[in-house]
């Protein structure tokens, strides 16, 4: 066995029960003790064989000059000695000499080589009787000292490790326990409104309602009440009677909507309390799968009654958002609408009791019969109703047709609470009278006075634009007002119907931004009149642009409507403000406002009623500027008695 051999198992044992800083400790230690044993019985050995392989040498050629002796010795025998010559002689002697010579030498050599081989084996076995002895001593004492050395206290620290690992645990499942508590009692304790009203009162500040607006009078006017005098106390009057019975519908509707509110909420309640939060059987184990998937599937928890309750959920969460934004607009109605229904029952009592000395509640007065006298019959040539509006416009020198002007006119200024105006039909009768009147060149509505039902007057206006020969919007445009309403955003999709619009004549347009300027203002009244924007497209959308034929009526008028409805609202947009015509904002509504002493009182803003009526005096018929003349006079004298008077 080589030393290389000797090593082998001794690095592999080591590695096989150390680990590897035991390992590099040992490796130190080894060199001293056994290591240097091995590597010198290693250059015993090799000191041996050396000696002995001489040894052999020394021995073979020894043999090799016996060898040659014995055929010296057999070649001279006694006979061929004799026979020799005599010269002969001394020569033989010599290389007998030299054998025996060469002989000698070896026979000293071999028997020096032997004595070294001797030592060299003896020296040999003895190193490697201790070799044994120190390899056997490394294994059986050292190995098991040296792994006690270097496992000296790894134990007890892993132990404490351990220990400390365990306590740490322990503490942290008391903590977690004692955590678990704590929650179990905090959800216990738990209390919405406990919770809401700290959180107002932690920020009350936020929360605070803030100071009511006050009344801001405009250049010293001094009047800071709702006036219940003539002339407007018997349009108050109607406004009052109005909102009471809107808000008698209104309170009604919202009752339901709360009732349905509570319903939704307690559905909804009781699917978020649902007692589903037991998880036990979740950590339940069972040798059989096929037993864990048919408990599963049966379980309230499983993936199927999962999903299908939490669709249920997602849907009534939907419903009750609805409900709830529905109860909280119609709640914001009511409380709107309640207010002012309170200031004008209290202002019109107060001006009851001023006037009569009673208190008995307002009611409405009977409408006064007036007689108008006879108008002198039109001097137009073309008719006015089922008629083409350019050519009328054209021929009677008008920008606006008299019966769209003194209808928006009358409308605004008896008609904008009006409820379901323009939605409720009016008398027949009545629409035909004023109809009549209009087409004689008459104008029934002149007189500043509420005789005519508002329903009638708005029926004469719609049925003006719908008995127009060519409607108000060309059927020429139709497709292309309708692929507007492809586009999602309101100011690209008023962008791209003014792009159309500008291309109409200048006379339509001119109705179409006086029109629409109207139905703005009107839309603004939408909490006591239940006209928003979208309620009067559908008013409008048949009459001012009905759909051609070859269209599906039920398809298209939904964007019919949607066209109207966004003219509505974008109509300072949409229609250009470099034509010059009357808009709703230059004519503002003809009420005189009237002071501590009820002189009626003209403001300035007021005199912009001259132009509600004609729109230039460029414009104007000859015959109608001395009355013009005199009306702007007459405001002019009252603006000065009134500053006169302060």
């Amino acid at each position: 066995m080589g030393h290389q051999d000797l090593l082998r198992p001794h690095h592999r044992t080591m590695g096989l029960t150390l680990t590897d800083r035991q390992h590099r400790t040992a490796v130190f230690v080894t060199p001293s003790s056994s290591s240097r044993v091995l590597l010198l019985l290693l250059q015993v050995m090799k000191t041996y064989h050396m000696y002995h392989t001489e040894s052999i040498s020394a021995e073979s050629k020894l043999k090799d000059a016996e060898k040659q002796e014995e055929k010296q010795f057999s070649k001279s025998g006694d006979l061929n000695v004799h026979l020799l010559r005599h010269e002969d002689r001394p020569q033989r002697r010599s290389s007998v000499r030299k054998i025996e010579k060469m002989k000698e030498k070896r026979q000293a050599k071999y028997s020096e080589n032997k004595l070294k081989c001797t030592k060299a084996r003896n020296d040999y076995l003895l190193n490697l009787a201790a070799t044994n002895a120190v390899v056997a001593k490394y294994y059986i004492h050292d190995v098991s000292d040296m792994i006690d050395c270097c496992d000296l206290g790894y134990h007890a620290s892993l132990a404490r490790t351990f220990r400390t690992y365990l306590s740490a645990e322990y503490n942290l499942e008391t903590s977690r326990h004692e955590g678990l508590d704590i929650v179990e009692n905090a959800v216990d304790n738990l209390d919405s409104r406990s919770d809401k009203h700290k959180i107002m009162d932690m920020h009350n500040q936020v929360f605070c309602p803030p100071m009511r607006f006050e009344y801001l009078p405009h250049m010293g006017d001094e009047v800071c009440q709702v006036s219940a005098q003539q002339p407007v106390q018997t349009e108050l009057l109607m406004r009052y009677h109005q909102l009471q019975s809107r808000l008698t519908m209104l309170k009604i509707q919202n009752e339901e909507v709360r009732k349905t509110l509570d319903a939704t909420m307690q559905t909804l309640q009781d699917m978020l309390t649902v007692e589903d939060f037991d998880v036990s059987d979740a950590f339940q184990h069972s040798r059989s799968t096929e037993s864990i998937k048919s408990v599963a599937s049966e379980t309230y928890m499983s993936k199927l009654n999962v999903a299908k309750r939490r669709a249920n959920q997602q849907e009534t969460e939907v419903f009750y958002f609805t409900k709830f934004k529905e109860f909280l607009n119609g709640s914001n109605l009511i409380i709107k609408l309640q207010a002012k229904h309170d200031l004008l029952k209290q202002t019109l009592g107060e001006g009851e009791r001023a006037e009569c000395g009673t208190t008995r509640p307002p009611t409405l007065p009977p409408k006064p019969q007036k007689m108008r006298k006879p108008r002198p019959r039109s001097i137009y040539n073309h008719k006015l109703f089922n008629g083409n509006m350019e050519t009328f416009i054209k021929d009677s020198g008008q920008p606006i047709p008299l019966v769209v002007e003194s209808c928006i006119r009358h409308i605004n200024l008896y008609g904008l609470q009006q409820q379901g105006i323009f939605r409720v039909p009016g008398s027949q009768v009545e629409v035909n009278d004023i109809k009549n009147s209009f087409e004689r060149g008459e104008d029934p509505l002149i007189e500043d006075q509420n005789e005519h039902d508002i329903n009638s007057v708005a029926g004469v206006l719609k049925l003006y634009f719908r008995g127009l020969e060519n409607p108000l919007f060309p059927k020429e445009r139709f497709l292309d007002l309708i692929s507007t309403i492809k586009l999602e955003s309101g100011a690209e999709r008023a962008h791209h119907v003014q792009q159309i619009i500008v291309t109409l004549p200048r006379t339509v347009i001119i109705v179409m931004r006086y029109l629409f300027a109207f139905l703005n203002h009107l839309s603004q009244y939408s909490d006591e009149n239940m006209m928003d924007p979208y309620n009067l497209a559908i008013c409008f959308g048949p009459t001012l642009m009905p759909i051609p034929d070859g269209q599906d009526p039920v398809a298209i008028q939904a964007h019919v409507n949607e066209v109207i409805k966004t003219i509505i609202i974008h109509n300072e947009v949409i229609f250009p403000s470099h034509l010059t015509a009357p808009t709703v904002s230059q004519a503002p509504s003809m009420r005189l406002t009237t002071g501590p002493s009820h002189t009626p009182v003209m403001t300035v803003s007021n005199m912009g009623f001259l132009y509600f009526f004609r729109h230039s005096v460029e414009e104007r018929d000859s015959k109608r500027v001395p009355w013009d003349f005199l009306l702007c006079a007459f405001c002019i004298f009252l603006f000065l008695l009134r500053a006169l008077t302060e």
